[in-house]
């Protein structure tokens, strides 16, 4: 049973992991070498796109943007450009065909660099055919800049306060409420067995005298 629990709660924390993993938002560090726009025709894969654009009608077979980039190490990337709208994850994205512009703009060869931070959310992953959503471009100094997290770092700990304040009014209310009544049950329980002991010795009593017995 105690393995049984353990296993859940991995499992669980593995959920939540993975789903703040791949909805918080994270920055790579790239060199645009081009972008481009798909037909793309989804299917099992679309929970992990994004809804049709702002104004647009809902397919499941439509054209999206993607940006072409090289890491400094020379691995490549691809991003989806797509609007998130007012879905999830509520990034209120609705600018993909400025930020299609922006990334042509920012385009750049091996000679004359330039590196952009890309803001994204998601997972790139080739079997399931899943790509990142880019959400915003901007320009930095050098492959070598630091980017701190101020987001992730802000949400994290509020969800770090939350957990801590559920689990200091779990602890207070286990306490006040499931020990005390815990404490009273066992108390009942060892109350009802004192007199069932002394009921069975007064029934022995009561035969010994009938059949006189001393």
């Amino acid at each position: 049973m105690r393995y049984l629990k353990w296993s859940i709660l991995g499992m669980l924390a593995l959920l939540v992991f993975s789903f703040l993993h791949y909805t918080l938002p994270q920055t790579d560090i790239v060199r645009i070498v081009g972008t481009e726009n798909r037909r793309m025709d989804l299917g099992e894969n679309s929970w992990f796109w994004a809804s049709p654009d702002v104004g647009t009608a809902p397919s499941n077979s439509r054209d999206i943007f993607f940006i072409n980039a090289v890491y400094p190490n020379g691995k490549t990337m691809e991003y989806r450009n797509e609007d998130t709208g007012w879905g999830w994850p509520p990034y209120f994205k609705m600018n993909s065909s400025s930020l299609n512009t922006a990334a042509k703009e920012m385009q750049s060869t091996v000679d004359a660099p330039k590196w952009v931070a890309v803001t994204h959310y998601g997972w790139r992953n080739q079997l399931f055919t899943i790509f990142p959503n880019a959400i915003s471009l901007r320009l930095v100094e050098g492959p070598e800049v630091r980017i701190i997290p101020w987001v992730n770092i802000v949400i994290l700990s509020f969800l770090g306060f939350l957990l801590f304040m559920g689990w200091r009014m779990w602890a207070q209310f286990k306490e006040r409420m499931i020990e005390p009544a815990v404490i009273e049950a066992q108390e009942t329980l060892d109350d009802l067995d004192r007199k069932a002991d002394r009921a069975k010795a007064g029934i022995g009593g009561w035969f010994n005298r009938l059949f006189g017995r001393k």
